[in-house]
């Protein structure tokens, strides 16, 4: 396994957890060669950020490929990746939030299935047993994975009932937002899942879903999957913005769809998060509000 660092740069210290936990599992780690390199607020220029990333994937020995973490910089780069290379040797690459970025230039190009999942940094508070046996067992084995709705996210109660079956693609909403009309696949017959980090507003997450929207990129859909919507209270609306909360924005922009759509997965930029496979069969199910993913490995 091969740690590199598409976006922003890791802390020493955090890389070498995450190294000491996929050691334990029998795995022999290594760091690209710009892993800790700094410039500006990214790991390093541009160039050698895909070096890294390009090197992992023509290199035969290395069997996945893990993020060091996300930020900001991941979309800079994608137009360089060695796609040809994953065509000959398909592998995992593991990562979320800017990460989406390559999860759907990967997909795109060369229908490659990656994880998303946690970054290789291991401590309790961010990762925790649970979300890292989550990580080993798919990256190991070829069991499905399946999460439930989760009551208290923000998300949870925003529902449109139905069963759909498809490829599920997505990850990061502005990730997804800012390679519309550029690396953005096309969504026809697949489930969309969409989270979201802190620090953006209503009107931030309004503007990603009308532009998807108007943009015609989300025609075609069979269902939608909505994970987590940080900072965003599960109840309350802002009496400043006529009462609206985050629910009344995505079933606003949604509902018209006409598709099932499933809140409440459990998955994004909160603790203890989930590693979900990315263009694989899903299929969601509001009655018993699961979505259940085939594996990226096999």
């Amino acid at each position: 396994m091969r740690i590199v660092s598409p976006a922003c740069p890791p802390s020493r210290e955090e890389v070498s957890r995450g190294v000491e936990l996929l050691t334990s599992w029998g795995l022999q780690v290594e760091l690209g060669e710009h892993v800790f390199d700094q410039w500006g607020y990214m790991a390093g220029r541009d160039e050698d950020r895909v070096f890294d990333l390009n090197a992992a994937f023509r290199d035969p020995g290395v069997r996945a490929v893990i993020a060091s973490r996300g930020g900001k910089g991941t979309y800079r780069i994608v137009d360089d990746l060695d796609t040809d290379a994953l065509r000959r040797d398909p592998k995992p690459v593991v990562g979320f939030s800017d990460i989406t970025h390559l999860h759907l230039a990967l997909w795109s190009r060369c229908r490659l299935a990656t994880l998303h999942g946690p970054f290789a940094k291991c401590n309790d508070t961010y990762t925790g047993p649970a979300s890292a046996e989550a990580l080993r067992r798919a990256l190991m084995t070829t069991d499905p994975v399946t999460l439930h709705r989760d009551p208290s996210e923000a998300t949870a109660e925003l529902t449109v009932d139905g069963t759909a079956t498809g490829v599920l693609m997505g990850g990061n909403l502005d990730a997804i937002r800012t390679e519309t009309g550029a690396g953005l696949p096309s969504l026809q017959g697949a489930i969309l899942f969409l989270e979201h980090q802190r620090g953006t507003g209503l009107g931030e997450v309004d503007r990603a879903l009308t532009q998807l929207t108007r943009s015609r990129a989300l025609d075609g859909l069979r269902g939608v999957a909505l994970g987590q919507f940080l900072g965003f209270d599960r109840d309350a609306g802002d009496p400043e913005l006529g009462g609206w909360g985050i629910r009344d924005v995505l079933r606003d922009r949604l509902a018209a769809l006409g598709v099932p759509v499933l809140g409440g997965v459990p998955a994004g930029h909160g603790n203890h998060p989930p590693t979900i496979p990315l263009g694989t069969q899903a299929t969601i199910d509001t009655a018993t509000g699961t979505l259940t993913v085939l594996p990226a490995v096999v």
